[in-house]
């Protein structure tokens, strides 16, 4: 489903260029569960945001069922991370101002969907994360764990090929990130493809592949179950 061969990442700040990305090549399988780990700076997330169609690489090609996003337009990219790609942050990033429905809702206004197909969409999905008696509460009316949910269901209502979870369980306490890996693991067995950048050990051991990113390159891609190795040099 997704291959990089050979990506670089660098930028640039005045007069000095920091490479980021250092040749990374990569293949992911349709249906995969893969955790990419690594410690702070050491390029992980940077890779996310050029799986997520948000950045371009520096050099080398990124392919996406056979198609090299590294060619497309502006808009070809925008309209892959619409429609094929859902993101879950750490943050959330849900809006104040609306309800956890009208921020599930928001994704498929530039999807092109009607009002009516919005409204039911959104609330299906809201009920398939078991927020259905949570639907008119705003951000601050909900717990961390549920607007990460919302979150969850904001990525999934345009039925994406992809999620991209972005340290999703860092801003929630041990338990309710429980909660959360256990419903990304549920979204996973139903066949959806999800790459999730972690951290912590205990969050990538629930996954199928586990890639280790030091330095900016892949220093291993295995399919251990045992997370207390997983970064040490």
């Amino acid at each position: 489903m997704l291959q990089l061969r050979q990506i670089t990442k660098a930028y640039r700040i005045g007069e000095m260029e920091s490479e980021i990305l250092h040749g990374i090549d990569l293949t992911i399988l349709r249906g995969e569960y893969t955790a990419i780990v690594g410690t702070s700076g050491s390029g992980k997330s940077t890779l996310m945001t050029i799986l997520g169609c948000l950045e371009q690489p520096s050099s080398g090609q990124y392919y996406f069922d056979a198609r090299d996003i590294t060619q497309l337009s502006d808009n070809e990219r925008t309209d892959i991370r619409n429609v094929r790609i859902g993101f879950v942050f750490q943050q959330f990033n849900l809006l104040p101002r609306l309800t956890a429905l009208q921020n599930v809702m928001l994704p498929m206004v530039y999807a092109g969907y009607d009002r009516d197909e919005r409204r039911q969409r959104a609330a299906a999905m809201l009920e398939q994360v078991g927020l259905a008696d949570r639907m008119a509460n705003r951000p601050n009316q909900l717990s961390g764990g549920q607007q990460q949910r919302v979150a969850i269901a904001r990525a999934l209502v345009n039925q994406p090929e992809l999620l991209l979870a972005d340290e999703p369980t860092g801003a929630l306490d041990s338990r309710t990130g429980q909660e959360v890996i256990e419903l990304i693991s549920g979204l996973h067995a139903d066949g959806l493809t999800i790459v999730l950048v972690t951290h912590d050990p205990s969050v990538a051991e629930n996954s199928g592949r586990i890639i280790r990113i030091q330095d900016g390159q892949i220093s291993s891609d295995s399919r251990p179950r045992c997370p207390d190795d997983l970064f040490q040099s």
